[in-house]
């Protein structure tokens, strides 16, 4: 036998034996198919179960005749077969062109998908959170969706102007300008529907983190002395000058205001969309850090102290707090009971107005 035809020999081997793989490995993928048929009877009479356990359980309670459930009992079984239907349609065609390409890639450039069971075909059922066709979620990955949530969750974020109430002065009279001093809100918050079948009151609660800024007047800092707590004039022009608490407060409200109920087969909802809200409540806390910021010139250099001490403030946080508005754009206010400073010879107590943003 010449060189050539043991080469050619090799080759002929070699490539009847990547037919026989292919043909093994694209039967396999038949199989494979053919079983995902029984998978998806299986998992839409599981789903129809459920849907009917839902409709029964509504039935009880009455928030349904008799009548309506046994309509809603007949769609359900009426949308559960279609989708049998087509999805076991799906999987035949996939079948179908596997076996006339005999297990061979079609271009991806010429189509857009492959005869791949992995490749879905992007029609998602909404119900079920199932992708129909090659990938399939089963429930335990992806729940139903639950019929009445009572509770919903929102960033918050608020900001405004700040100061103090102090025993025996007026706002106006302040010691802090008005402008300058300013607060920071920022946390996450979540609201309970307080009554079954009724939105109208819901219970919030929460975290968040205040920062509180407070710039005095007339070239004034704030010093230490001892367990007192003061404002004095400082030895040369201050650029800036304030004082910053950093707080830790966990906030309860009850809030009020009407909502709008939309209800489908399989889900109940209230959505306060373009809705008058109103929250009043209180927070409690803790003062996680105080601090002192000063800028000025000095012998022809511009100097920036920051000062991080506890200036005597209170340990522990706790008010009075209220916000009122449309949607998620509110009004907001919120008065510290506690002294800002422990030991004062004179009282003086945080004060915040601003607005209130709840993004969800």
């Amino acid at each position: 036998m010449t060189t050539l035809s043991k080469y050619t020999v090799l080759f002929l081997v070699s490539f009847m034996v990547q037919l026989l793989v292919a043909q093994e490995d694209y039967q396999k993928e038949i199989e494979m198919l053919k079983a995902k048929k029984e998978q998806v009877t299986q998992l839409e009479k599981e789903a129809l179960k459920k849907e009917v356990e839902t409709i029964v359980q509504r039935l009880k309670n009455g928030e349904i005749t008799q009548e309506e459930a046994k309509l809603l009992k007949e769609e359900a079984a009426r949308k559960r077969a279609l989708n049998i239907e087509n999805m076991l349609a799906i999987i035949d065609n996939n079948i179908a062109l596997i076996e006339r390409n005999q297990g061979r890639q079609i271009a991806q450039d010429s189509v857009p998908y492959t005869s791949k069971i992995e490749i879905g075909f992007g029609i998602k059922d909404s119900d079920n959170g199932r992708l129909f066709g090659v990938k399939y979620w089963d429930n335990e990955e992806e729940p139903p969706p639950v019929y009445d949530r009572r509770t919903y969750s929102d960033m918050v974020i608020a900001f405004g102007i700040n100061n103090t109430i102090i025993d025996g002065q007026s706002l106006n009279d302040s010691p802090y300008e008005m402008g300058g001093s300013r607060f920071f809100e920022i946390g996450a918050g979540w609201r309970t529907r307080v009554f079954k079948n009724s939105n109208f009151m819901r219970l919030g609660y929460g975290f968040s983190f205040q920062f509180n800024g407070l710039q005095p007047k007339d070239n004034q800092y704030f010093t230490a002395d001892g367990s007192e707590t003061t404002l004095e004039e400082f030895n040369v022009d201050l650029r800036k000058s304030k004082l910053r608490m950093d707080n830790l407060v966990f906030p309860v409200y009850l809030e009020f205001g009407p909502s709008k109920r939309t209800e489908s087969e399989t889900k109940m909802r209230y959505s306060l969309r373009n809705q008058f809200r109103l929250g009043i409540g209180g927070y409690g806390g803790f003062n996680i850090g105080t601090r002192q910021k000063m800028k000025y010139d000095r012998n022809g250099e511009r100097v920036k102290d920051k000062l991080k001490r506890g200036y005597n403030t209170n340990d522990l946080v706790y008010g009075l707090s209220a916000y009122m508005g449309i949607d998620g754009v509110l009004l907001y206010a919120k008065y510290d009971l506690n002294p800002l400073f422990k030991d004062a010879t004179i009282e003086q107590r945080n004060i915040s107005f601003g607005l209130r943003f709840d993004l969800n």
